[in-house]
């Protein structure tokens, strides 16, 4: 199926800032809280796609998936006028992001011996 060229609208409520705020702590959050917990909320993320199929906070926002793949970083690249493969995305993002972030966090916290910035 080709996908739509189409962006969809979001709504900037609460939920949408939220949202951002979760994504860029995932990308900054190994220098900045302690291993185990990055470690806890990257299978926390991984557990809402396992079992709910689905990101619970892009509904929250009026951000829908569908067949199409669109998914909330597919929205951001948009906005920053790339044009990403969504299906592509949409795999790296559910399917390998989260480890390799937690495989990061693993290497610059315990095999390096940094120390998180803010917490523990």
């Amino acid at each position: 199926m080709k996908e739509s060229a189409q962006s969809q609208s979001v709504i900037f409520n609460g939920m949408f800032w939220v949202h951002l705020l979760i994504m860029v702590l995932a990308w900054t959050g190994p220098f900045l809280v302690s291993w185990w917990l990055m470690i806890l909320a990257y299978l926390a993320v991984q557990f809402q796609y396992a079992y709910f199929k689905k990101c619970l906070m892009n509904e929250k926002h009026d951000l829908q998936e569908h067949e199409d793949n669109y998914t909330f970083y597919a929205w951001i690249f948009e906005q920053l006028g790339f044009n990403p493969n969504r299906k592509r995305l949409k795999f790296y993002v559910r399917n390998v992001y989260n480890y390799c972030l937690g495989t990061f966090t693993i290497f610059w916290q315990v095999v390096l011996g940094n120390e998180p910035l803010l917490f523990f």
